[in-house]
């Protein structure tokens, strides 16, 4: 695809510095009334707002297999250089880049994708769909709710980072990514007085046998579409005990475990410790592609849409495509986000590089039914 015009260009940098500009972190209604408000004056979609503050737009026939850019307007809280005195986010541009909380993870993405929304031109019997949601960054909440509700695109486009993960200065599609499960192991003893230990059995001692289970644990692995895709598990804290003379009743310990499409590691193994239960807090789901077709059209994108030679990868991330891909919708992960951009005080994103992005979006969504079963 051709490169857009300038006027489209400082469109996409107005856009992303409006949407980066507004506070979301605790409260994402403003960012989602810009987005809703700039859908309605810039095109002539089916634009809904829903119950949990989701942002989704439609162009096309509803009937028809559907294609969705997807992204969230919400961010971690700001660290203090990135908020100016009037309570707003700060926003500056300079070496070709905008800085400033949510640049890359992810509103100049949403913007990107919002402009690819508008200007691409559809197939006949082909649905286009724009969605950005709320509380991705606390366990997909927006993403959960939709589907709850019934939104179900054949296809998605997820505009979270896959820049620079192959090579450098390239955007890449990435297949797979790894999801995310919060254990914590429980172990229970009994207290006693520490002079005479004996009289008690220690909590600590339980945990650390626990512990030692996790530790020789095999990290499962899958392959996705020739992308091989390796797991984890971490023990990331201990605690436990009440005084340096009692002997502790109980101790808990947290471990994070990126998980594999289709795989977990086996931590219930830890309940063959005596006293030990195990318990699952957070599992965020994997994400794998599950239409050959549909990752190689949006690799032809792509590489259309620049010069450098992008890949299929995989993402050691979790993102809304594991809530969506869990749910049926065949899902990629394409945007401009790179590696170490995201939560940090000195988040950017590249101005070309989002330009690229509304490339590879549009260029897919005129693709139309091309890679539709």
């Amino acid at each position: 695809m051709e490169t857009p015009p300038e006027r489209t260009e400082e469109e996409l940098r107005s856009l992303t510095r409006e949407l980066v500009s507004i506070p979301s972190h605790e409260d994402e209604t403003a960012a989602g009334d810009a987005i809703e408000d700039w859908l309605r004056a810039e095109t002539d979609a089916d634009v809904t707002r829903d119950e949990h503050g989701n942002v989704i737009a439609r162009r096309g026939d509803q009937s028809a297999p559907s294609l969705a850019l997807v992204g969230h307007h919400d961010v971690v809280p700001p660290g203090e250089p990135q908020v100016d005195d009037e309570g707003n986010y700060a926003v500056e541009e300079r070496d070709g880049r905008l800085y400033g909380r949510g640049s890359a993870d992810m509103k100049g993405a949403v913007a990107a994708a919002m402009l690819a929304f508008r200007d691409a031109d559809l197939e006949s019997g082909f649905e286009l769909v724009f969605a950005s949601f709320v509380g991705e960054e606390v366990g997909g909440v927006g993403a959960r709710g939709a589907i709850a509700d019934g939104f179900a695109p054949d296809y998605a486009v997820v505009a979270e980072g896959s820049t620079n993960y192959s090579k450098t200065g390239v955007t890449d599609v990435v297949i797979a990514h790894k999801g995310r499960r919060a254990s914590t192991l429980v172990a229970r003893g009994e207290n006693a007085h520490a002079s005479v230990p004996e009289n008690g059995v220690n909590a600590v001692y339980r945990a650390c046998d626990a512990v030692d289970v996790v530790r020789e644990l095999e990290f499962p692995e899958v392959e996705v579409l020739g992308e091989r895709v390796r797991g984890s598990v971490a023990v990331t804290g201990i605690d436990g005990g009440s005084a340096w003379n009692v002997i502790p009743d109980e101790c808990e310990v947290t471990v994070d475990e990126r998980t594999v499409p289709g795989e977990y590691a086996s931590l219930e193994d830890a309940e063959r410790i005596e006293g030990v239960e195990w318990r699952v807090d957070q599992d965020l789901p994997p994400m794998a592609c599950s239409d050959d077709a549909f990752a190689d059209a949006v690799l032809a994108a792509a590489r259309d849409a620049q010069a450098g030679d992008p890949e299929h990868v995989s993402k050691p991330h979790a993102t809304d495509a594991g809530w969506l891909s869990d749910a049926g919708t065949a899902c990629v992960v394409c945007g401009a986000s790179e590696p170490g951009e995201a939560h940090t005080d000195t988040e950017s994103v590249s101005l070309d590089v989002l330009a690229r992005c509304y490339r590879i979006y549009r260029g897919v969504a005129e693709a139309g039914t091309a890679f539709v079963d």
